[in-house]
C-alpha cells in the first residue's frame, strides 16, 4: 500500500440519472479495504434499511459504516428535518475526514442534499479544496452533482440511464439493487 506521504488523494464524483453511482463507489470501498486502507462510509439519505454492501462491510474490520439519513426523502413531509439531518451528517462527515483515521471516505448520496439546497455545493467544494487532507481519497455520489463539485473533483462519472427495469414496474431486487 502506498504511504500517505506518497499518495495523491483523489476526489471522485459519481452522478447522473443512471444506476450504479453508489454501487461503483462501494466497489472502490471494498477495493481500498482489500489494500488494508481504513475506510469510512457515510450515507446521507439511506436510513436503517439493511443493504448487502453494509452486511458485507460488517465482516471487515477496516470499514466503518454510518447510515445516518432519515430514509428516502424525495417526497418529504418535513423539509426542516431533512435540512437539519443533512447538516448534522455533513458536520459528522467533516469530523471523520479531518480525524485522519481514514484513507478513503465515501459520502454516499451527498449530491442529492446539494441538489435540494440542504447543503451548499460551494461549501462542500471549499471544504475539499481547503481542508481535505491531501492524501485522502474522497468519493461523493448522487444525482445532480453541483457544478462546484464537478470543478474540484479529480474524476467525474455521469451514469446515463438507457433502460431500467423499475420503469416496467419491477421493484428493487435483493442482491442487485440493495
Amino acid at each position: 500500500m502506498k504511504t500517505r506521504e506518497r499518495r495523491y488523494g483523489l476526489t471522485v464524483v459519481n452522478t447522473g440519472e443512471g444506476k450504479g453511482k453508489s454501487s461503483s463507489a462501494f466497489g472502490m470501498v471494498f477495493r481500498a479495504a482489500g489494500w488494508d486502507m481504513n475506510v469510512c462510509v457515510i450515507q446521507f439519505i439511506k436510513g436503517q434499511w439493511q443493504t448487502g454492501e453494509q452486511k458485507a462491510a460488517q465482516r471487515l474490520e477496516n470499514i466503518e459504516w454510518h447510515a445516518l439519513g432519515d430514509g428516502f426523502t424525495w417526497d418529504t413531509k418535513n423539509p426542516e428535518q431533512d435540512i437539519q439531518t443533512s447538516r448534522d451528517i455533513w458536520a459528522f462527515a467533516k469530523q471523520q475526514i479531518l480525524s485522519e483515521k481514514f484513507d478513503v471516505v465515501l459520502l454516499d448520496e451527498i449530491n442529492y442534499c446539494c441538489g435540494y439546497g440542504w447543503i451548499s455545493g460551494q461549501e462542500v467544494a471549499d471544504f475539499i479544496t481547503q481542508e481535505k487532507p491531501p492524501w485522502l481519497h474522497l468519493i461523493l455520489t448522487g444525482r445532480n452533482a453541483p457544478e462546484e463539485l464537478i470543478r474540484v473533483a479529480s474524476t467525474v462519472t455521469d451514469m446515463t440511464k438507457i433502460k431500467h427495469v423499475f420503469d416496467s414496474g419491477i421493484k428493487a431486487e435483493q442482491g442487485i439493487d440493495f
